[in-house]
């Protein structure tokens, strides 16, 4: 706990001297060193600390209701994790950015507040995970709710840039509405405002509305986890936030609500079967939403986002079979999903920020993100480009890389549940397995288009063909997210372990058999590695016998795409329609895509255009009503704002005078 408290030191010296120092160029280095310094503390208290260890401390509190209770358990260390990791490169990375091509969109000025918050939002984070009492909790859940606002919207000079930071704002404070609803009718029930009271007072059965509180729960925090139809606010905030923001966002701040779920379950009544089909159920909607939606996506960092939606929809279809496991006796199946999905989660934290950076590496070079203004990158900026389709690679779920080990105990898992009592139970585990396989194709194919289409071909713009690659520096993050994947895919046995010593903290597991179950996945991890170090020294010696040959013998280079063609030009090309035009034809539905073929009539037509449009239909049709009902809500509300301050003294009078007859009654 010290080196925890000494981390949350340095954020807040980071934040204060950035915001003391706003204006000047000191604040731009002092904020990400503050951000760096507390990161790699806590990582330090992380690695000097057993993984199953508990600790707690009640600090001093001047509020007259709850407790600055704090600690840290098995979930907490693997949550903090990805926090400290991607805090730590993504603020390095924007250190760099800021200080290069986007500071003059910034401006000095706002670069002192950016670090504030940014430092802000990591020490919100930390707090979030180290809570053990309500209001604490919900406390840091508002500051680290607040903080992605004020950075989202660096260039709020900007319209779109604007609406995605209000889109997010709407958004996270509609989930934390539910999140306060259900601490608040926990606490009211209980009595009692700390985690163990809480756990006590279900045990106890003092919960009247158990099924409420569920809801209240998994509602709340799917918002902030971004699952479909709350999962408006990624698409929106994720392109238009800073690179490095959207890597902290999407590989820090997103698993925050998995691990208020996560805590919610933890001091809820033992789950019953239709809680875990229900949070599997909807995760595995997300799952496949998602990735269909951002197969059609035309934008760079918008198709990420919606991998984001996929990814924490197959974390979510995990958590959820493991909860089915442990309401039906099931305790393989249970350890499995749990373990599976808390091996995913981190896995997505890596692999997302990495590409996030390596999207913001290309926006600078190129000044688009748009796959339609992009191509042939991987030799104009060959570091990015590897880095890019190594990610993508993992995020797809290809072996031996960690995203498939994730993927693979959550498919152990449901073979699992082939063994559940009854039917009905056997029948969605089996189209479990085969959605989370259709998931996996999908998401193969959607960054075979992003990497192919940005990386590979020809230049599609003079801006994409006079691309340069970054300088050194600027690949120190992506580096450093990268070595840590490679690691986890070569410690993947041992990564399975660590993710276990939570599984097994998970209230009402069964420890002996979900260990075993745990050592069998992570029998196949090893297996998959062995395999996949294998084919890759294979790979390796063909492609230098491939060289060696081609040396030898005189090599002969042709343009790319060329296809026998002696003035190939980049429409030849495949193009973000073109590569889903197929697939959408049969799934322009769920894809949100809308096509529109224009072309001259006749057999033999001069020209023929196909445009797709791809359209959130959660966001046009759902939340777009929702936030025009607010904003009409709230100016209907401005008639109490009428500038006269006799006005305003009475309200306060009469709020005291109301608060004085409710505590006297």
């Amino acid at each position: 706990m010290e080196l925890f408290g000494l981390s949350l030191a340095f954020f807040l010296l980071g934040a204060l001297a950035s915001l003391a120092l706003a204006g000047r160029e000191a604040a731009h280095r002092l904020g990400p060193a503050g951000a760096v310094a507390g990161s790699l503390v806590g990582l330090a208290g992380l690695a000097l600390t057993p993984a199953s260890a508990v600790t707690q401390a009640t600090l001093p509190w001047g509020l007259p209701f709850g407790s600055l209770a704090l600690g840290l358990d098995p979930a907490s260390r693997l949550f903090l994790i990805p926090v400290y990791a991607v805090g730590a490169a993504a603020a390095v990375a924007g250190s760099l950015a800021l200080a290069g091509s986007e500071a003059a969109q910034a401006g000095p000025d706002r670069r002192g507040p950016h670090w504030f918050f940014y430092n802000v939002l990591l020490a919100g984070l930390a707090l979030v995970m180290a809570a053990r009492d309500g209001v604490v909790f919900l406390i840091a859940w508002e500051v680290m709710s607040l903080a992605p606002f004020f950075l989202g919207s660096l260039h709020d000079d900007e319209v779109e840039v604007r609406e995605a930071a209000w889109t997010y704002l709407v958004c996270a404070h509609l989930g934390a509405a539910l999140v306060i609803a259900f601490f608040a009718l926990a606490m009211g029930q209980a009595g009692a405002t700390g985690f163990d009271a809480l756990a006590e007072a279900a045990r106890a059965g003092r919960f009247t509305l158990p099924s409420l509180l569920f809801f209240l729960a998994f509602f709340g925090f799917a918002a902030k986890i971004g699952l479909v139809p709350f999962h408006v606010w990624l698409p929106a905030i994720y392109p238009a936030a800073p690179g490095h923001v959207a890597a902290l966002m999407s590989g820090g701040m997103i698993n925050v609500g998995l691990y208020g779920l996560w805590r919610a379950l933890e001091i809820l009544p033992p789950p019953a079967p239709w809680q875990g089909w229900t949070i599997a159920g909807l995760g595995l909607a997300s799952a496949l939403l998602g990735i269909l939606a951002a197969l059609g996506q035309g934008n760079l960092k918008r198709l990420l986002a919606y991998s984001s939606v996929e990814n924490m929809g197959l974390i979510c279809l995990g958590l959820g079979l493991g909860l089915v496991g442990l309401s039906c006796g099931n305790p393989a199946m249970a350890a499995l999903g749990l373990g599976g999905a808390l091996f995913h989660m981190l896995c997505h934290a890596g692999f997302k920020s990495l590409l996030f950076l390596c999207a913001s590496e290309v926006l600078a070079s190129v000044g688009s993100a748009r796959i339609a203004h992009l191509g042939g990158l991987a030799k104009r900026m060959p570091a990015v480009g590897t880095l890019f389709l190594l990610a993508g690679a993992g995020i797809a779920g290809l072996p031996p890389l960690p995203g498939f080990i994730g993927e693979l105990t959550m498919a152990l898992a449901m073979l699992a549940g082939l063994d559940l009592p009854g039917l009905l139970p056997r029948t969605a585990s089996a189209a479990s397995l085969a959605a989370l396989a259709a998931v996996g194709g999908f998401a193969l194919a959607a960054f075979a288009k992003a990497g192919g289409l940005a990386f590979l071909g020809a230049p599609r713009t003079p801006a994409a063909a006079k691309a340069e690659a970054p300088p050194r520096a600027a690949l120190l993050a992506p580096l450093f997210l990268a070595a840590g994947l490679v690691a986890a895919a070569a410690l993947a046995p041992a990564l399975l372990r660590f993710v276990g010593q939570a599984v097994l903290a998970f209230p009402g597991m069964d420890p002996a058999p979900a260990r075993a179950a745990l050592e069998q996945a992570a029998a196949a991890a090893r297996t998959v590695g062995f395999f996949g170090a294998g084919i890759i020294a294979l790979a390796g010696g063909l492609l230098w016998l491939r060289a060696w040959a081609g040396a030898a013998h005189g090599r002969r280079r042709e343009p790319t795409w060329g296809c026998g063609y002696t003035a190939p030009t980049a429409h030849m090309q495949y193009g973000a329609a073109s590569f889903v035009e197929p697939t959408a034809k049969l799934l322009a539905g769920p894809m949100g895509l809308t096509r529109r073929l224009d072309m001259d009539p006749g057999l033999f037509p001069k020209r023929a255009t196909l445009f797709v449009v791809s359209r959130d239909a959660a966001r046009d049709k759902l939340f777009t009503p929702l936030f025009e009902a607010v904003a009409r809500l709230c100016d209907a509300a401005k008639v109490v704002q009428h500038g006269k301050v006799h006005l305003y003294i009475l309200y306060v009078l009469a709020t005291v005078v109301l608060l004085l007859a409710w505590k006297l009654s």
